[in-house]
């Protein structure tokens, strides 16, 4: 599925979702994906991540900053945390530089067996006048599909590190 025509868009449901059950506790599930420079190891778009405005864990209210790459395509963006639940949850809203906003991202944990499961969720935000921008920047038309798709790479990425089985990541440019 496409992103839908600016005109159609309902910003009420996620663009994108993703789960995988994972060996390992719920609390070590969340260390990783509420560490967002550790998270840019498993990703796809996501480079490299750095804490900003004074922050160095995951908190409420905390913020880090993003670089973004697709092909040749670069951009930055900056988060906030909204939710951080260790073991159960962990959320937050991603905008430009230049207050735009862009996403959000929910990362639910629920127990499951001796293990877990991880549920991502991702909404579009972007305002409609924003989207050919967005285009423009990322290079990306049909944003639920890739991010549908760079879910899975990370969820499989994520459990695999998290389990402690071997993987790799394609070099980066």
């Amino acid at each position: 599925m496409a992103t839908k025509p600016k005109d159609t868009l309902t910003y009420t449901e996620p663009i994108a979702t993703g789960e995988v059950t994972i060996d390992a506790a719920p609390e070590r599930v969340y260390r990783l994906v509420s560490d967002p420079v550790a998270m840019a190891e498993c990703t796809e778009e996501l480079r490299k991540a750095r804490w900003i405005r004074g922050a160095t864990e995951a908190a409420v209210g905390n913020w880090f900053a993003g670089s973004n790459r697709n092909g040749v395509r670069r951009w930055v963006t900056h988060a906030e945390i909204t939710d951080a639940e260790p073991g159960r949850r962990f959320a937050y809203r991603v905008r430009t530089p230049f207050l735009v906003p862009i996403s959000r991202w929910e990362y639910d944990i629920e127990p499951e067996g001796d293990g877990c499961r991880l549920i991502v969720r991702n909404w579009l935000r972007v305002p409609r006048w924003f989207i050919p921008i967005a285009i423009f920047i990322t290079g990306e038309p049909d944003r639920a599909g890739t991010n549908r798709a760079n879910i899975a790479t990370t969820l499989g990425r994520l459990k695999a590190r998290v389990e402690g089985r071997e993987w790799q990541r394609p070099p980066r440019d």
